[in-house]
């Protein structure tokens, strides 16, 4: 027989197994959880029937009250659109530079966005951005002439989200000190953005499950009702 931990065992009273909750009932678990000595960030998981090579599931969602976490922001761009980049926010600003120096073997950055320009010279990068999920990509808003407007957002809160090979999807949806409104908001906004995205997620049969965790805390499944459409 497996022994539970102290905290294990304060989960099991925590939640109810086979109960699903409301995202406000289930943000209260997280936070009434036995605490840590660290900001815990909240994640989401979505399980959904249908498949990826036939639905893929992308897109990006503003989430009201941002994810907790400083984005990095590289910026893969020439002339004016430097400037406008830098007052904008970014991290980092560069071209030809910057693409040599991704190629080197630097990765200290978050999200790259590009101009159309210079996809061509990006196109060098892909097998190192490609597996990471940081190449830039129209879909996503990351590639684009509005520089300032993609870093001015993605600074905000503006995540991506991508369902993968098992049709899961999973995206930090903020930290566990954000007052309980807060991340209940950024939780509803990320599930209907994604329902939103794909015409069969309309209908709540085509969502397996969905879930909220904290980093070291217990997994809560929410009620796919309380999203009908």
């Amino acid at each position: 027989m497996v022994k539970l931990s102290k905290r294990q065992k304060a989960f099991k009273g925590l939640v109810e197994v086979a109960k699903e909750y409301e995202v406000s009932d289930a943000v209260k678990i997280l936070k009434s959880a036995p605490s840590v000595k660290f900001d815990q960030t909240v994640e989401i998981s979505m399980k959904l029937t249908i498949d990826q090579a036939t639905n893929p599931i992308r897109g990006t969602v503003s989430l009201p009250f941002g994810t907790g976490k400083k984005t990095r922001v590289a910026v893969f761009c020439k002339g004016n659109a430097e400037k406008e980049a830098s007052d904008a926010g970014a991290d980092f600003v560069g071209g030809d530079d910057l693409i040599k120096k991704v190629a080197g073997g630097w990765l200290d950055f978050d999200v790259a966005v590009t101009t159309p320009d210079m996809m061509r010279d990006m196109a060098k990068l892909g097998k190192v951005l490609g597996p990471r999920g940081l190449m830039p990509n129209p879909k996503s808003g990351t590639v684009t002439n509005d520089i300032a407007k993609a870093v001015k957002e993605l600074k905000a809160g503006k995540i991506e989200y991508r369902m993968d090979k098992q049709s899961g999807i999973m995206a930090a949806v903020g930290k566990l000190s954000f007052p309980a409104e807060s991340l209940t908001d950024n939780i509803n906004s990320f599930i209907k953005a994604v329902m939103s995205s794909n015409p069969k997620l309309q209908k709540i049969q085509n969502i397996k499950s969905i879930a909220i965790s904290s980093t070291m805390g217990p997994g809560v499944k929410l009620s796919k009702n309380q999203f009908k459409q």
